[in-house]
């Protein structure tokens, strides 16, 4: 029999709407499931079971009374610690930040709220989202739930485990060089990194930047369009997100539900690597094999990719250029309190010119203006979501990909970054396992703004998929996560190395 917390988010909100499910109900399995596997994981660091269990009583009070109930209600959500949770401490997986209570939330929390949904808690996350496998030296490492032993990617890693887990079925994340993608392949789960702008932040101090954006996280497609509905809007306070004097430019109905997409019309491009990433063979094995059986489905099925010349230069000093923004002060004046990953971005950006940052500029903008071209010629892009199958989290980041040495910490993360930088949406859809038995994601990509569009493409590519067991989406043996032993008792779990 299926616990409420492993229902879909869009079918236990039905239920809660037809007075089926109690959101107390609901809540109680989420508990129950959160801490009978979270030892083994460690997703879940900061947890609000009593304010979440009083806000749950009035979301079933307001049910039986036949308010009118928002697109969320009574649903609840794990909330990655890079947002501001008024009341509930927010670390940013740093030990600077560590006894950090906010006093009100983020814009994307608060809209959450608004919407109906109950925060259970604050997921993992690295020190300030930077890198790629979640572990820090607040609340130490995130495992996989494949393998608690290996990586659950990151930055929104807890965000991740906890939905592949059962532990809530919506969770929030964000996405510079696929924070919101890596853990989405790496837990078999789904992850949407939307169009710059469309989830408005007050929070980004380079505000004009289009890297960092805010999205949602579920275990199906559908679910990702429900919470997404909840989080867009216009906000004057996010330079990418403004109005058009007089009309709303960014409506929650646009998202859910989603258009039915034709796949029989589409032309669709396929690229293991962009033309520069280093991915792993295993990788580009189960992407060959996972993209085998749907070519078929399209109107043409080309062997193509942007030109993506510049890329990983043009993101290197972009990156830093934000590190610099937001942490130079706190590397200057207590670096031991400050991890690795950090101090090396601040550290490289420190070495960059004016000269340095109008060339990343201008080869960004060109590669827009040459994936614009190319977005004439295609529908939507695949390619796998992340170069390598997942590894042991004592690896901070991968030094070598089949022998090759990266460029740095998140060279790795290439296939993700690709897409940052012309500011395309791009969504990771689980599709079974690779070689290695671990999940495998695919990475599809849309045309700029449209986000509508490309996630009614991964729907439309779900339904194809999910009949067989060789690209459906992978389930963690729950069984065996609750006899696990503690992922605290494994060397390393605290820090940073």
């Amino acid at each position: 029999m299926t616990e409420p917390c492993d229902l879909t988010a869009r079918d236990a909100r039905a239920l809660i709407g037809a007075r089926q499910l109690s959101p107390v109900e609901l809540l109680e399995s989420c508990i129950s499931r959160t801490e009978a596997v979270d030892h083994a994981v460690n997703a879940m660091v900061a947890r609000d079971f009593d304010r979440a269990r009083l806000a749950a009583r009035a979301a079933e009070d307001a049910v039986m009374r036949g308010d009118v109930l928002g697109a969320l209600h009574g649903l609840p959500v794990g909330i990655k610690d890079l947002e501001n949770t008024a009341g509930l401490r927010t670390t940013f997986g740093s030990p600077l930040f560590a006894d950090n209570v906010p006093p009100r939330d983020d814009r994307t929390v608060a809209c959450l709220r608004a919407a109906g949904a109950i925060v259970l808690g604050k997921t993992n996350t690295p020190e300030f989202g930077a890198g790629a496998n979640t572990r820090n030296a607040v609340y130490g490492a995130t495992g996989n739930p494949f393998d608690p032993a290996r990586s659950a990617a990151g930055s929104s890693g807890g965000s991740a485990v906890a939905l592949a887990t059962g532990m809530v079925p919506l969770a929030s994340g964000s996405d510079m060089g696929g924070s919101l993608r890596n853990p989405a392949a790496f837990n078999g789960i789904v992850g949407f990194r939307p169009t710059p702008g469309l989830v408005a932040t007050e929070m980004h101090g380079t505000g004009w930047s289009p890297l960092a954006v805010n999205g949602p996280m579920a275990r199906t497609v559908g679910d990702v369009a429900l919470m997404l509905s909840a989080m867009v809007s216009d906000d004057a306070r996010d330079p990418l997100a403004t109005t058009i004097r007089g009309q709303q430019v960014r409506r929650p109905g646009d998202f859910h539900p989603l258009p039915e997409i034709d796949l029989a019309r589409l032309r669709v491009a396929i690229t293991p690597d962009f033309g520069f990433a280093p991915t792993e063979r295993t990788v580009r094995e189960a992407f060959a094999a996972k993209t085998r059986g749907v070519r078929g489905a399209f109107a043409r099925a080309d062997d193509a990719t942007p030109d993506c010349a510049g890329a990983d230069e043009a993101f290197a000093v972009l990156r830093a250029l934000g590190f610099l923004a937001a942490h130079e002060e706190k590397v200057r004046l207590r670096p031991d309190d400050v991890g690795p990953n950090v101090r090396a971005n601040v550290a490289e950006g420190r070495g960059y010119s004016a000269l340095d940052v109008a060339r990343a500029l201008t080869a960004q903008t060109a590669l827009y203006r040459r994936w614009q071209d190319f977005f004439g010629q295609y529908d939507v892009i695949l390619t796998p979501a992340i170069t390598i199958s997942p590894r042991p989290w004592s690896e901070l980041f991968p030094r070598e990909i089949d022998g090759v040495a990266t460029k740095s910490y998140f060279h790795w993360l290439a296939l993700a970054y690709a897409v940052t930088l012309p500011g395309h949406p791009a969504v990771c859809l689980p599709v079974g396992r690779d070689a290695a038995g671990m999940p495998f994601g695919l990475q599809i990509v849309g045309p700029r703004g449209g986000d509508a569009f490309v996630l009614g493409v991964a729907q439309a590519l779900e339904r194809r998929l999910a009949g067989d067991p060789a690209t459906a989406r992978p389930i963690p043996d729950l069984a065996a996560l609750r006899a696990a032993p503690p992922i605290a008792a494994m060397p390393g779990f605290l820090g940073f190395a």
